[in-house]
This record gives C-alpha cells, structure tokens and sequence, in this order.
C-alpha cells in the first residue's frame, strides 16, 4: 500500500481520548460509509455547520439518488438493491434537514417522487412493490398494493412542514397523517415516533399539541417507554421486535423542543440520557437495538444510530 501521508500510529484509539466524540469519531472513520463521515464531520469536527461541510454532505448523498427523484442504494440499510422506496427517501430528506439544505430544486424532485409512489389515499407505504427480488429485512414484507402508513408518510410530512415546503403532494399526505395519528389507539414504538416526528413539524400547533397529550397518555398506559433502564425486564417488548428492543424516553423527544418532552418527568428524562451515555461500546459506537438479518446492513447501521446518539445528547447539553 503507498504512503499517504498518514500512519495507522497516527489515527487515535478509542483509549487515546475519553470524551464521547472522539470515541464516536474512531468508530466513524474505522467502520461508516462515506456518507456517515461526512455527516460526523459537518456536526462535530472543526468547521463543523459550514457551507462546506454540508456540500460534501450533500456531494455523499447524491450517489444514492435515482433517476425517478427518489432515493436507493440501501441509503436505509435494511432495504437493499438500486431501486427508490419510500423509506429511502425519507432517510435521505432527514439527512437534508441535518444540514439545513431541506428546499428548493432538490426537495421538488422528492415531491414529484414521492407523488409517483403514493397509494390512493395520497400517502406512502412502508415498501413500494418495486422491492422485490431485492434483499431485504424480513421484518418489512413486500406486497402488492400496499396500504398507506404513518410509519412512512408522518416523518416525511413532519419534516416538509418544518421546513415550509408546500407541495400538492402535501395536502392529501398531512389529511391522512392527522386521521391515522387521532385514531391511533393500539400501537407499537416505531409508529409513535412516526407521529411525533409529524406532530413536531406540522403546522396547527394547538391540534398538534392536543394530539400528542393523548399520544403521551397512550405511550404510557401500554408502557412502550421503558422508564427505568435498570429494571427492563418490567417493560414488554412489542410483537416481533428482537429481544431486548425497548424504547426509551429519548428514542421519542429527540430533542427537548419536541412535544414529546412533556410526556416524561425530569427524572424520567434523566434517567434515559444516562442509559444513552452507558450505551456507548468499547469501539465508541453505539448498538443496533432492531433484529440484525445480515452482517453487512449491522456494519452500516450502527454509524448511523452512532450519530443520533450523539445528536440527541448534544442536544440536551450532554456532551
């Protein structure tokens, strides 16, 4: 191998340093895809938040763009293969978000996207039929004519409306959003989330905020937050999750400005950033808590859920 410059003696351990980015950073470089280097770079490296750091952003993810204005490539790494899906795009407007690029030519091409693959009932499945015959986990089936799903249409709605995009598209999406989250009654962490995330971003604020009171009653009433960390084993885990996939009080209020802040108390919240810090491995990275199908689709997600860890830390003043 020629010399670039750089030894390996250069490159620091995980032991070279104790704080948890620059734990995390080793992770990055030794294990993450292009994309996730970039990313770690824009939020947490020296000229971090420039216009530079969020063209290289942006540079990594337009490898990952299809010619229908959608998203493939497994940019979500539990659905292989080149083809767009929903998901993927998705993936790919919350990474734009990240970096304030959310708008514009870009966000239009999505739309027209997004547009294409809706269900009659103008919203987005979870996977477009045009997955088959490609990898994929087997937690997420392939069927024709899928139905609409909050787990797919309420972050992409959610994130639109944050950043003030207006699109037709967006008119029938955010009606079906608004039905499926007042109806919900059984249901499981993932779906929550969805609704948090379209509930933090849409823009009646005293519907959105009367929908998440009872959204928090309900979390709490079927204990799909698991309040104590050091007793999980009190807490259920939802049908066909992997052993041990329990939600916490950070994995719904990402950030203190989320509505889902109000449904847990201050010890609560405390609690659960403390089990996020603990979270961090020997190799600074953070684990995959979801059913791991394939070694490839592991060695891409943990750099990713790397990232929101420490987002999610930063942003209670945690690091």
């Amino acid at each position: 191998m020629a010399e670039t410059g750089a030894s390996p003696d250069s490159v620091p351990s995980p032991d070279a340093a104790s704080s948890p980015i620059a734990r995390a950073e080793h992770f990055v470089w030794l294990t993450a895809r292009v994309l996730e280097q970039r990313r770690f770079a824009y939020h947490f490296l020296d000229g971090a938040g420039g216009d530079p750091a969020a063209d290289a952003v942006e540079t990594a993810l337009t490898s990952y763009a299809t010619a229908d204005g959608g998203y493939g490539y497994a940019l979500e790494p539990d659905l292989r293969g080149p083809v767009s899906q929903p998901l993927h795009t998705g993936h790919a407007l919350r990474v734009l978000d990240s970096i304030r690029r959310c708008g514009g030519q870009r966000v239009e091409r999505v739309c027209r996207y997004l547009t294409s693959v809706s269900t009659p009932d103008g919203a987005l499945p979870a996977i477009h039929p045009s997955q088959r015959g490609y990898p994929s986990a087997p937690f997420v089936p392939i069927v024709d004519n899928p139905p609409s799903e909050l787990l797919a249409t309420g972050p992409v709605v959610g994130l639109l409306h944050r950043n003030e995009v207006w699109h037709a598209w967006l008119f029938r999406a955010t009606d079906f959003c608004w039905a499926a989250v007042e109806s919900l009654e059984k249901s499981h962490p993932y779906e929550v989330q969805a609704a948090v995330a379209f509930l933090d971003g849409v823009p009646d604020r005293p519907r959105a905020q009367a929908a998440a009171d009872r959204l928090g009653r309900l979390v709490r009433e079927q204990r799909l937050a698991a309040l104590d960390p050091e007793d999980l084993d009190a807490y259920p885990v939802a049908p066909g999750y992997a052993p041990g996939e329990h939600h916490f009080a950070h994995d719904y209020a990402k950030a203190p400005e989320s509505l889902a802040r109000a449904w847990f108390t201050d010890d609560e919240m405390e609690r659960s950033l403390d089990f996020l810090v603990r979270e961090q491995q020997e190799d600074g990275g953070w684990p995959v808590r979801w059913r791991q199908w394939a070694p490839g689709t592991a060695l891409e997600s943990r750099p990713i859920v790397t990232l929101e860890a420490l987002r999610t830390l930063r942003a209670y003043g945690r690091l």
